[in-house]
């Protein structure tokens, strides 16, 4: 029974973050929110998904961001996307190149970080 793939990132926001969150994940990132299922609803935060990429925010009481462990998203148009989010007011950082992509770094609204990564063309 091997291991097939991933089917989610889970990270964590504080309580009441769930504004924040939309204008990250749905509106800066373009990952559209889902409805959580009624019984998972209850517990409060949300989820963005978009064909096989799915991200859901749960709440934690006692939350802490992930600033070392984050999740790598592949996109296209790498530049334009990084404008968006500085226009946004979301800082970006360049990290050291890694062979046969773009990338960048930003912190989500509770400062979770997320890598985001263009593959050059061949």
């Amino acid at each position: 029974m091997p291991i097939e793939r991933l089917d989610h990132v889970q990270l964590a926001m504080p309580p009441g973050g769930e504004d924040a969150a939309r204008a990250f994940y749905a509106r800066a990132l373009g990952i559209d929110e889902v409805v959580k299922p009624a019984h998972l609803a209850t517990r409060g935060g949300c989820w963005f998904e978009r064909g096989m990429l799915k991200v859901h925010l749960g709440i934690e009481a006692d939350f802490r961001p992930a600033r070392k462990a984050h999740p790598a998203f592949i996109v296209s148009e790498l530049a334009t996307l990084i404008a968006a989010l500085k226009s946004r007011g979301y800082s970006v950082v360049e990290d050291q190149p890694l062979e046969g992509y773009d990338r960048i770094y930003v912190d989500d609204p509770f400062g979770n970080r997320i890598e985001l990564m263009e593959p050059l063309s061949v």
